[in-house]
Parts: structure tokens; C-alpha cells; sequence
């Protein structure tokens, strides 16, 4: 197990899992996410080869739509 940072909260991962595993063991909808890894935005074709290491800091930010134009 590596310790990283998700989202500023402490979580233990599995040693040698990449953004991707991370992503789907969360089981977060993988079209609305985008990811920083290290202050540092990683692209989506990226995420399966990025391997998270002890120490690391992850930000997902989930998309969400909705609202009305009446509420402009």
C-alpha cells in the first residue's frame, strides 16, 4: 500500500496502480473527470499510463450539467 493525497483528504492505495485504476475503483464516470496529478493536468489518454506513487497529491474534478436558462 502507497499513501497519496486525494482531493486534500489522506487515502491508501494499492502500490503500482495507475490514475485510471485509481478512477475506476472509485468508480467515478469516467467522461466527466478531469485529474490533476502534482499540480499538473493530465491528459485523459494519459491516465492508464500514469502510475501513482507514495506521497502524490490527485484532484478530480467531476463535471456535472444542469440548471435552466430560466434561471440566468
Amino acid at each position: 500500500m502507497i499513501a497519496i493525497v486525494l482531493n486534500g483528504e489522506p487515502k491508501e492505495i494499492t502500490s503500482g496502480q495507475s490514475i485510471l485504476d485509481l478512477l475506476q475503483a472509485l468508480n467515478l464516470p469516467l467522461e466527466r473527470l478531469a485529474v490533476e496529478h502534482n499540480l499538473k493536468i493530465v491528459k485523459r489518454d494519459h491516465w492508464s499510463s500514469q502510475a501513482l506513487e507514495d506521497g502524490d497529491k490527485v484532484e478530480i474534478v467531476q463535471f456535472v450539467g444542469g440548471g435552466s436558462a430560466g434561471n440566468c
